[in-house]
């Protein structure tokens, strides 16, 4: 034992020994590599993998905005093209050529007078006649007849309100006066003189032409509605009671009443007479 102790105190007093051996790490370090960047091939390489590494969205943006600059300039070049026709348009002609004169489309202004005085409409010398209708299946009918009678209404008139959908005879009437057989609602009569329809009677309404022609009429009271028929100038008739039959005793069966309508009506015997 004590020869084992000599020879490990020799080993360690050696001076081929040293203590910083047994901590030495055997890392290896390389040396880096330089790159040429002059290289053409490497150059080519980087030049690649930018290209590869851009998004394909990036070049359809650039199509993109290239197309919409292309539209901004023709849009551009068409507002310069207007201003300078604009311009050109503004100077002076020669002193030999003069301005020609630009025509404009006149309104025809309806006359104060009556529209066609040779058709008339005997023994209503005294009152205004409309031929309408109450029926809703047109709507642009109905409207055109509910604005005329409003516009009579609200210079406080009666009017003789003549409904073919009430009494079929109106039509046939209306037929024979004008001479056509297809009629359009609604037409006026004024003293017996055949006026138009709804358009004529809105255009003299706006232009003041109308309150002259009637002002020959008298006015109700406000808020005045018959009492017998409520303004409808229909009653069931007094006869049949609107059944359009009547028993006759003499000869024992049911005859047709001659005295009302196909509906069973008569006209007011109050406001209307």
């Amino acid at each position: 034992m004590a020869e084992m102790r000599k020879n490990k105190a020799k080993s360690l007093s050696s001076p081929s020994f040293s203590p910083g051996f047994l901590y030495r790490s055997f890392t290896m370090y390389a040396t880096p590599y330089t790159f040429d960047t002059n290289h053409s091939k490497v150059n080519f390489f980087r030049k690649n993998q930018q290209s590869q590494n851009q998004p394909a969205s990036a070049s359809k943006s650039h199509d993109s905005m290239n197309s919409v600059k292309g539209k901004v300039k023709k849009l551009c070049s068409l507002f310069e093209s207007d201003k300078s026709s604009s311009s050109s348009s503004n100077l002076p002609s020669p002193k030999g050529q003069a301005p020609k004169p630009l025509l404009r489309a006149s309104k025809s202004s309806i006359s104060p007078g009556f529209i066609n005085p040779t058709i008339r409409l005997p023994g209503t010398e005294d009152r205004i006649v409309v031929y309408l209708t109450s029926l809703r299946g047109i709507r642009r009918t109905y409207e055109d007849c509910y604005a005329v009678k409003m516009i009579f209404r609200g210079f406080r008139l009666w009017i003789d309100e003549r409904d073919i959908s009430m009494d079929a005879a109106y039509k046939k009437e209306l037929q024979s006066i004008l001479k056509v057989r297809k009629v359009t609602l609604p037409q006026v009569f004024i003293k017996g003189k055949y006026i138009g329809g709804a358009d004529v009677i809105k255009s003299m309404f706006e232009m003041g032409e109308l309150a002259k022609i009637l002002d020959d009429f008298p006015r109700r009271q406000p808020g005045f509605v018959c009492n017998s028929c409520g303004d409808v100038r229909f009653v069931p008739c007094v006869n049949c009671n609107g059944s359009r039959k009547l028993f006759d005793d003499d000869v024992g069966f049911v005859k047709r009443c001659f005295k009302c309508n196909e509906n069973g009506l008569i006209r007011c015997p109050y406001c209307c007479d």
